[in-house]
């Protein structure tokens, strides 16, 4: 077993991140729990909610005060990383043990999995994952099961074996060799017997998967495991430079210099490409392992073979789309590069799962790619969220690493059985290119349509109204904009919050943040008089999530004077932000709709003062009323693709930028409203609400999250049917009546 001592002296990429003081606070569980966060931590350790690690821990048991030996295991679904004590399942041990005896082959060994929860220590509610039994049945304390790209890499390669042999020689360990295997109670068994086989080894490699490792107490695990990946990657990496540029089959394409703005037009028309079965959220990755893939010669026929981890296939699907462009080419010729790929994937995919369904398999799922790669310019992600996409491109980027460790690895010609090659698959199953084994079709279909992983899938909580949306609120750094952004959070959209007013931007994208998560929400500036910054803030939406699918605006000013006499300049200003740049602002998005090809909703926001002539605010009232008919205008110029509607509320005084303190005192003291001059900004808005709510109907003061949930009505799937009107927030203005 390695020592502290030994792994201080052999790490070359990994740190050994334990606190003797910090653990020695810590029980047994949090010890786990606290071994489990370190290893996470690390991408190159495991990927995302890839690997599980467990402990065997003595515990009192409630029923007979009797001691008894209980396997902590992380719960189906978690992530080591972030992972809490509250995600660990907890089974008794002698009972997982003696499912050993129920157990009728590895055709019926999900029935194994039905058996977990009656094994259940303490009511525990946490699902203990498909991997328990991998955990449950090996004879050691503590155990850490992991997917490294290094250690995937030597489990992948098509000389694995003999390669994993040099490894033990030079490293001296004695990792042993299990060929691939579905994770479930079968490869449980496999294991038991490896172990018992092979007494002194200190790891397992499973073909085509990843790495086991152990020890007798938390801190030996743990150095156990960092010192045989970090020593993997030093092998690997070494066969690497060896290998040089050669690897991949060189360089085929070059990177385009403008691959950045060039992603910018990809992204909307990709997005909506992929999104016919529903929609999705967009991330692009340039990262330089990305480009030297992609640009290639053996990108290809790499791209089309798969991934061979589990937990890789399950988010990338059986392979990603390789689009066959050159990138000397231009955007005409990539759009239908990218449609053919899309028409010729689809096929290919719903071949596979009709080759390989069984009559009680799941329906087929979406048959799009969920990773799209692009010669010149780099990676596409798509999830149904901001972190789904970007995790789904770390996950390829993985599968990246791993082609080019076992591609790196290879020596002469393959061996004529594959060391993956055993009781689940022959050689003749399995698909290799550059020493690299894919996993077999038939292997990769039970696992995407696993009913345990239609179950895990099942399990998970609805979706919000607008997850998978992308709203751009414009305004959203105050008012009315503000609680557009928030609703919008609480229903599950992904927003740009865009405002001249960064900071408030700044300010109202962490308060959406803090509802529903740090990727969900970006800021921008934006001067929608200015076509350059509306581009730009669109591209901040492109760039972050993919495209857009709701356009908001709530932006507008109210010329005042101290004499009320409104100048030549502030008439024209008023109907230049008020009028004009609500249309600049949508025809520059009409742009970027038309790419993406996808439903999607504008809304705008008018005022009851369009149709109440008043003394004093003309200039207001008439911008309004062209806003208004500007909505009809709009709403048959971009039809059928694009709705656009509006809401006309009454005076909103709350959170307004219109009213500061000196146009609240000057209505105050037009209307005889007494006020102190101690009073609060806010206090002296609520007194001028309240005036103008007794002029209506319902005498509500008109609060913005009245207009935000008129406005995301609006916007949301329950109006699909209606365009080009506008809904009155008003409180029941009778001057206002639609006439």
């Amino acid at each position: 077993m390695a020592t502290a001592t030994q792994t201080q002296a052999t790490l070359q990429y990994l740190k050994d991140l334990w606190d003797d003081a910090l653990a020695s606070t810590l029980d047994e569980a949090e010890l786990l729990r606290y071994r489990s966060n370190l290893l996470g931590s690390d991408l190159r350790i495991t990927n995302f909610a890839g690997g599980n690690t467990s402990s065997k821990i003595d515990d009192v048991d409630p029923l007979d005060g009797a001691k008894r030996q209980v396997l902590w295991v992380k719960g189906s679904g978690g992530d080591l990383g972030s992972m809490k004590r509250a995600g660990l399942a907890t089974l008794y041990l002698d009972k997982l043990h003696a499912l050993e005896h129920l157990y009728r082959g590895v055709d019926f060994e999900d029935e194994m999995a039905e058996m977990y929860p009656l094994c259940t220590f303490k009511n525990n509610p946490v699902a203990a994952s498909i991997d328990t039994p991998l955990h449950g049945f090996l004879p050691f304390a503590h155990v850490d099961h992991l997917h490294p790209d290094w250690g995937i890499a030597l489990a992948a390669a098509a000389n694995g074996l003999e390669k994993m042999a040099e490894f033990n020689q030079r490293y001296g360990h004695q990792l042993v060799w299990v060929p691939w295997q579905r994770p479930g109670f079968e490869l449980g068994m496999m294991m038991k017997r490896t172990i018992a086989e092979n007494p002194g080894c200190d790891g397992i490699v499973l073909g085509g998967h990843g790495l086991f490792t152990w020890g007798d107490t938390h801190r030996e695990s743990y150095l156990n495991t960092i010192t045989i990946i970090d020593q993997l990657g030093q092998f690997i990496n070494e066969h690497a430079a060896r290998k040089g540029d050669s690897i991949f089959g060189g360089a085929q394409y070059q990177t385009r210099e403008d691959r950045s703005q060039f992603a910018l037009k990809v992204l909307p028309y990709l997005r909506g490409q992929v999104s016919g079965n529903r929609r999705v959220i967009g991330t692009y990755s340039d990262l330089p392992e990305v480009l030297k893939f992609v640009n290639s010669s053996d990108a290809e026929a790499l791209a089309y073979l798969g991934t061979s981890c589990p937990d890789h296939f399950i988010r990338t699907k059986i392979r990603p789309l390789y689009v066959k462009w050159d990138p000397a080419g231009d955007w005409a010729g990539l759009k239908e590069a990218i449609a053919e790929g899309l028409q010729n994937y689809r096929k290919e995919y719903a071949a596979y799962y009709k080759a390989h369904a069984q009559p009680d398999s799941p329906a087929m799922r979406d048959d799009n790619p969920s990773i799209v790669l692009i010669a010149g310019v780099g990676m596409f992600s798509f999830g149904k969220s901001k972190p789904e996409s970007r995790i789904t491109g770390e996950f390829y980027t993985n599968a990246i690493h791993v082609m080019e460790g076992a591609s790196a690895l290879a020596e002469g010609a393959p061996p004529k059985e594959l060391p993956q090659a055993g009781p689940a698959a022959p050689t003749s199953a399995f698909k290799l290119h550059t020493n690299y084994v894919a996993l077999p079709a038939l292997e990769a279909f039970k696992i995407e349509y696993w009913k345990l992983e239609e179950a895990k899938i099942r399990r998970q909580p609805p979706e919000k109204p607008l997850s998978r949306q992308v709203a751009v609120i414009v305004g959203g750094g105050s008012g009315i904009g503000r609680e557009v952004a928030l609703l919008a959070a609480e229903r599950g959209a992904h927003i740009v919050i865009a405002d001249r007013d960064t900071t408030g931007a700044e300010a109202v994208t962490a308060e959406v943040r803090a509802i529903s998560g740090q990727e969900v929400a970006v800021a921008s500036g934006v001067d929608i008089r200015n076509r350059e910054t509306i581009r730009e803030a669109l591209d901040k939406a492109v760039g972050t999530f993919g495209g857009v699918d709701i356009l908001v605006n709530t932006a507008a000013i109210f010329p005042a004077s101290p004499d009320g006499i409104i100048t030549d300049a502030q008439w024209g200003l008023t109907l230049e932000v008020n009028v004009t740049a609500n249309y600049l602002l949508t025809d520059e998005a009409a742009k970027l709709f038309k790419d993406q090809a996808l439903p999607v909703s504008v809304v705008l926001t008018s005022s009851a003062n369009a149709v109440v002539s008043k003394r004093g605010s003309e200039a207001y009232d008439v911008s309004k009323a062209a806003l208004s008919h500007l909505v009809r205008e709009l709403a048959i110029g971009l039809a059928p693709q694009v709705r656009v509607n509006g809401i006309s509320p009454a005076t909103v005084v709350k959170g307004s930028t219109m009213f500061p303190r000196d146009r609240v005192i000057a209505s105050l003291t037009k209307y005889a409203i007494p006020f102190a001059a101690s009073a609060t900004d806010e206090e002296l808005r609520t007194l001028l609400a309240k005036f103008y709510a007794k002029r209506t109907l319902t005498h509500q003061p008109i609060d913005p999250k009245d207009c935000a949930e008129a406005i995301l009505f609006l916007a949301g799937s329950a109006s699909r049917c209606t365009t080009g009107h506008l809904i009155p927030v008003d409180g029941g203005l009778a001057e206002a009546f639609l006439r």
